[in-house]
């Protein structure tokens, strides 16, 4: 049974008082955005002194839908922070869904705008924040990507393929095309083969975030205050990350601005490599292109989740009909780098 708010407060009030040890109230329950799988209950903790925390707690309906064990998730939002990465505070974590129906983990809350239409008007009414935005997500990239892996949760180091990150990518890429197409698609096609056959150097792998995106950030009138959303981080190549950033679904109609419809490239640029970070010209168009393709086949894989009763929502339904914008954005890529 789908858990009210009601009874998420009474869970949260019960464990959080477990954890403090002290008698805990909760109230404010607000629910946020989380996207498909996941719920973010925005709350109130008062303890008995009279004190209160502001606090987020993400919470995973089931274990279906679980990408990452939450302990896995929680311990790499701990290890962003240690590095430099601007991230909530993470309070504690657990599996056990007795609490509040599904595993969850509890952070402060970080003020400001994450709805990407919001952060948008952020920058438009805020002389410079473009700038210091993008100069500071490039910063976040450099110090996450620059990180002694060997301090991260061993869990994370289990998710390094045995293969380089490039070849990885591919594998899996075309794995997932032969599984998750609900038809197939000649631009798909066409784009992997040409990945193929122009695949950059593999490097050393690194911590990458893989969803570090507008959408997934909050920020105020200062900048980036938070990156949000560590479910599918993991070990990769560095280069895949920022591109991720700058896939043209990821700019909210300002497709002129590539980084987030906020910037453009060379300010992200400018930010990584004053923070240490490698840039590579040729792999990061590389890794565009094998984002779009890969975001594409992901958007088929939650219709088909809808479609065969796996994961019934409007959400992931409603991620079909974007399939062929993914497929026209191949198609535009590909375009640019045959001319």
């Amino acid at each position: 049974m789908n858990p009210t708010l009601d009874d998420i407060a009474a869970g949260l009030a019960g464990f959080l008082g477990d954890l403090w040890d002290d008698r805990v109230s909760v109230d404010e329950l607000r629910a946020a955005s989380a996207g498909a799988r996941r719920r973010n209950i925005l709350f109130r903790a008062r303890m008995s002194d009279g004190s209160e925390r502001r606090l987020v707690a993400t919470i995973i309906p089931t274990v279906d839908l679980q990408l990452m064990d939450i302990e896995v998730e929680a311990a790499n939002i701990r290890f962003a922070e240690a590095v430099g990465v601007p991230v909530p505070h993470v309070v504690a974590d657990t599996s056990d869904d007795s609490w509040v129906g599904g595993a969850f983990f509890v952070t402060e809350q970080v003020d400001g705008e994450s709805v990407p239409r919001s952060v948008m008007r952020l920058v438009d009414a805020t002389p410079g924040l473009a700038e210091t935005l993008a100069h500071q997500c490039g910063e976040a990239f450099a110090r996450l990507h620059g990180a002694d892996l060997s301090q991260a949760h061993p869990d994370l180091l289990g998710r390094n393929a045995p293969v380089g990150p490039v070849r990885a990518a591919l594998d899996s890429t075309r794995a997932r095309m032969d599984e998750l197409l609900l038809a197939p698609s000649v631009p798909f096609e066409l784009a992997h083969r040409w990945l193929e056959a122009n695949a950059p150097d593999e490097v050393e792998p690194a911590m990458v975030h893989s969803d570090f995106r507008v959408g997934n950030i909050i920020v105020g009138e200062d900048g980036l205050r938070a990156v949000l959303d560590w479910e599918v981080s993991g070990v990769g190549a560095p280069m895949s990350d920022v591109a991720w950033m700058c896939v043209r679904m990821w700019r909210f109609g300002n497709d002129q601005l590539e980084v987030g419809g906020i910037a453009e490239r060379s300010l992200l640029r400018e930010g990584y490599e004053s923070a240490g970070g490698r840039w590579d010209d040729h792999a990061f168009d590389w890794w565009k292109l094998l984002s779009t393709l890969r975001w594409g086949v992901g958007l088929a894989g939650q219709a088909r989740q809808h479609l065969n009763g796996e994961f019934r929502s409007i959400v992931m339904a409603g991620s079909g009909r974007r399939v062929a914008e993914l497929e026209s954005d191949c198609l535009t890529l590909l375009a640019r780098h045959a001319g």
